[in-house]
């Protein structure tokens, strides 16, 4: 079991986190959620087409020597990440994880990886693999058509008004468990 040492080097890793990322890296902005320090929702900006990207992070109590949950808020049509729960298919995170990585790593190296060279061979979304397998002219042009509908400073905010932190399960991120995707195929329709 854990000890309150414990939870207070988890917590100063935390809060040097958030001292580093909002002092340093303007491309971030690091939020709490529900005024905790387990959970916090990280937006970035740039990569994937010119994007700004909402990802929301969950620490487990054993951080850093269980992995953070990740997934992305909004919608982003990706190989590797499922496009209903926003979960990322990212071995690092979900299977190989190390004490010896951090937040910083997920957000400076993993992430941008993932987004910057897709692996359509180990696919969350079947539908992206296979298009940008196929014809990958046509799957540049859904992931612009995401970009602009879910991930564009003026569409931000009409996202934000319709989700809140309580619509994101805990069950919609990722969690360190390796899943199939055909466990979640029913979801809910775009209005």
């Amino acid at each position: 079991m854990f000890t309150d040492v414990d939870h207070r080097i988890g917590d100063w890793c935390f809060l040097s986190f958030v001292f580093i990322l909002n002092r340093m890296m303007s491309d971030y902005s690091v939020e709490p959620i529900n005024d905790g320090i387990s959970e916090l929702k990280v937006e970035f900006h740039g990569l994937y087409e010119g994007g700004i990207w909402k990802i929301r992070v969950e620490l487990p109590d054993a951080y850093p020597y269980k992995s953070p949950s990740i997934g992305f808020v909004n919608k982003i049509f990706h190989p590797n990440v499922d496009e209903l729960s926003g979960s990322v298919c990212l071995d690092v995170i979900n299977q190989t994880w190390s004490p010896m990585f951090d937040l910083l790593n997920i957000f400076e190296v993993f992430l941008p990886q993932l987004l910057l060279y897709p692996n359509p061979s180990d696919p969350l979304n079947g539908d992206a693999a296979s298009l940008m397998m196929k014809d990958r002219k046509q799957y540049e042009q859904r992931v612009k058509e995401y970009c602009e509908r879910y991930a564009k400073k003026e569409n931000i905010s009409s996202i934000n008004s319709e989700e809140t932190d309580e619509d994101i399960s805990n069950e919609d991120i990722s969690d360190g468990q390796s899943t199939s995707s055909d466990d979640n195929i029913a979801g809910v329709a775009d209005p």
